[in-house]
């Protein structure tokens, strides 16, 4: 018997709406209440304070936008490798348009949302329209962006943001981080559009199959340019608030965040190969990310060491979740 197309289509998206729903990984809360214990225990008394709760979400902050992104991307069965560069190339954009254009200060909010914008679509057009692995694109775009940051720059930070701007990183209202709110509202705003809209569950059917996605009429073209749109202004987004953060727009910031952004993505429930995602799950693989790197330092780790730590965690949830993906198989 011959299922139609459309019979395919629906049932795909259904699947996906329920592994959408329920991908948000258990196991994520486990290890993130594990890894504080363990990290009290060695860093005591320094890390289980308030003030070093609030550096830990503070820290968080950027890396989560980023991680958010690149969940849309990576259950698209997609990947982006330059997010880490268009965050630089954000913040340069929007610090140079305050300071050598006079521009008001949210023109330079701005600036930094739409040059992250313009070269996530860069990527999108390139993956979309020109079929060329996302891998590929991306990892071309991390070599432009921070090269076209740094040579807007001539290497060296432009220093001094207005007011309105420097509050964003280092506003504290009701006492919590101006960043930390500004996470949380993306995420909230995030996974609305991932579970309830049809821009998040055709960006999940993409992912766990595109050709039911064409039978079920989704421009898979279009959406792929959206999504990589999307990943490109939540980067600039976050070019803002480090920025913001450092009263400087860097060239040199976000070197080998997306390695931590992927990370924290795929460790919080997000499959690898597409078909599924959790914006909720993201946010607490940032946090794992976040309270490893806030322990490490206090422990007097080496950055080097660290790196080594980072990459093994990214092997480790990959592998994961490719033990999950075969118990389901199993059932």
């Amino acid at each position: 018997m011959t299922v139609a197309p459309d019979a395919v289509g629906v049932a795909a998206s259904w699947r996906v709406r329920f592994t959408s729903a329920t991908a948000f990984r258990v196991e994520s809360l486990l290890v993130l209440a594990v890894l504080t214990a363990v990290m009290t225990v060695a860093a005591w008394p320094y890390f289980l304070t308030v003030s070093n709760a609030l550096n830990i979400l503070l820290a968080t902050s950027t890396l989560g936008v980023l991680a958010i992104g690149m969940t849309f991307v990576i259950s698209s069965a997609g990947i982006d490798l330059s997010v880490g560069s268009i965050m630089a190339f954000a913040g340069v954009v929007g610090c140079l348009a305050v300071n050598n254009l006079d521009a008001p200060w949210p023109v330079g909010v701005l600036a930094c949302v739409i040059a992250g914008i313009l070269a996530g679509a860069v990527n999108g057009f390139l993956v979309a329209k020109g079929a060329i692995p996302p891998f590929i694109v991306t990892l071309g775009m991390l070599g432009v962006a921070r090269g076209v940051a740094l040579v807007l720059t001539n290497g060296v930070p432009v220093y001094g943001l207005p007011a309105p701007i420097v509050y964003l990183g280092q506003g504290r209202p009701w006492g919590v981080p101006a960043p930390v709110i500004l996470l949380l509202a993306t995420a909230f705003i995030a996974h609305i559009v991932l579970i309830h809209t049809r821009f998040g569950l055709y960006a999940q059917v993409i992912g766990d199959n595109e050709a039911a996605a064409r039978a079920m009429g989704v421009r898979v073209e279009r959406m792929k340019g959206l999504i990589y749109a999307l990943s490109g202004g939540l980067a600039g987004f976050a070019g803002l608030i480090f920025s913001a953060r450092v009263n400087a727009g860097d060239p040199t910031a976000g070197i080998s965040y997306e390695l931590t952004a992927i990370t924290a993505t795929i460790i919080g429930g997000t499959n690898l190969f597409g078909g599924r995602g959790s914006v909720v799950g993201t946010v607490i693989g940032a946090l794992i990310m976040g309270v490893l790197q806030n322990g490490l330092n206090l422990m007097g780790v080496s950055s080097y060491y660290q790196q080594i730590a980072i990459g093994a965690v990214l092997v480790f949830a990959v592998w994961l979740d490719r033990l999950n993906r075969g118990e389901g198989r199993r059932r």
